[in-house]
């Protein structure tokens, strides 16, 4: 796996240096805009409005827009003078409980590994992180772009940043429209709930995949195949009372539920009789 970033872990008067690679990769299938006439790609090209022509890559400055139409251009050697040590690295603020950070500020996950010189110092934070039963939270700069983060220990012996959101980043839920709550039955809510217990299980991330992207990979093999591409008749979408749908969801989860248990019972005679 390649580095994609080189800095240090600073917290206290400790230095911990470190590379860093990125922990996600987007498997999204992307499409070209075609032109239908005669299937040729669409190109796009950088044009000054003012200047009314096509504009080259050395003429492109970074602007910033401070009021409507007025734009303050900002080059590489105003952006060098932000001091060095800032923009190479983490720094360690505080150190809270992984459960008091609400999901919602999380942005993208990055693994940090050790440089050579770093491999006790590395060690030494994961391991009192992981008996103090605390993560730490961070501030890192990335492509030109400050990032609240938080650390913690992953796997048998890595450390994990995440970075997140700031506060002044997150819209208010209060701005999301919710109608007035509506009455519940008791036994509606009794039933839900056991639906919801019989769909517990313990989350293993391998058992899930991306099935619209599996369904998209199959359409287009199929068009470079030339084959016909069948369409599914649409559900039909009718109103359906509220308990009877929770009483069919019941039936179906206990019917999986117990052809799950058959499965698991099969499998230890196999291992059984193979022993």
């Amino acid at each position: 796996m390649r580095a994609m970033w080189r800095g240090s872990i600073s917290f206290g008067l400790i230095n911990v240096p470190i590379k860093m690679y990125a922990a996600t990769e987007n498997k999204r299938i992307s499409f070209r805009q075609i032109h239908r006439e005669c299937g040729t790609p669409i190109h796009y090209e950088k044009v000054c409005t003012t200047c009314n022509r096509k504009v080259e890559d050395d003429e492109i400055a970074r602007g910033y827009e401070f009021e409507k139409g007025r734009y303050v251009i900002i080059e590489d050697k105003d952006l060098e003078s932000i001091p060095d040590e800032t923009t190479r690295t983490i720094d360690i603020i505080d150190f809270v409980e992984l459960a008091d950070i609400d999901p919602i500020y999380y942005d993208r996950s990055y693994y940090l590994g050790p440089e050579e010189t770093g491999q006790k110092a590395y060690i030494l934070l994961r391991r009192a992180m992981e008996e103090g039963g605390k993560i730490a939270i961070a501030k890192v700069v990335i492509r030109s772009k400050q990032s609240l983060a938080c650390i913690r220990p992953y796997g048998k012996g890595h450390l994990v940043m995440e970075t997140m959101f700031y506060p002044d980043e997150v819209r208010n839920v209060e701005d999301v429209p919710v109608q007035p709550q509506a009455k519940l039955q008791e036994r509606e809510i009794e039933m839900a709930l056991q639906l919801v217990e019989s769909l517990s299980t313990r989350f293993e991330p391998e058992k899930y995949t991306d099935d619209y992207r599996q369904a998209l990979i199959e359409i287009i093999q199929a068009k470079v195949e030339g084959e016909e591409i069948s369409i599914p008749t649409p559900r039909d979408e009718k109103v359906v009372d509220l308990m009877e749908a929770l009483k069919a969801s019941l039936e179906l989860a206990e019917k999986a539920k117990k052809q799950k248990g058959k499965a698991r019972a099969k499998t230890k005679e196999k291992v059984a009789g193979g022993v």
